[in-house]
């Protein structure tokens, strides 16, 4: 028999890292897979940029040390410049699906936003 139920109403949303229902889950806030980690955005925006278009990566719950760090790998994986301004990864160019796919390779369950 199966040890845990595919779904129930009396249980609720599973975390998908400890496998407890959300309310029960003991994994560490913003972890990668834990219960109420938040998802990062990965967006597109060309405001200030005489046009030009930037990937942006937000809602990372990282210390700027680690930031900086995601934000050199991200940029080597793209082949291009970027930055880190106030808690959002900037790389210059379209990058969002190359990202995405690096950042839920990585763990984090990133999310695509925009058109």
């Amino acid at each position: 028999m199966n040890a845990r139920p595919a779904h129930s109403t009396a249980i609720g949303a599973l975390c998908s890292n400890c496998r407890r229902p959300v309310r029960d889950c003991v994994c560490p806030r913003g972890a990668p897979g834990a219960a109420g980690a938040p998802r990062p955005r990965v967006g597109r925006t060309t405001q200030g940029r005489a046009g030009k278009g930037v990937t942006t990566i937000s809602g990372l719950p990282l210390p700027t040390a680690e930031l900086d760090a995601l934000a050199a790998q991200l940029k080597k994986r793209c082949g291009s410049g970027g930055t880190v301004r106030d808690g959002v990864i900037e790389i210059q160019g379209e990058h969002r699906d190359t990202i995405v796919a690096e950042l839920v390779k990585l763990g984090w369950p990133a999310k695509r936003s925009g058109g």
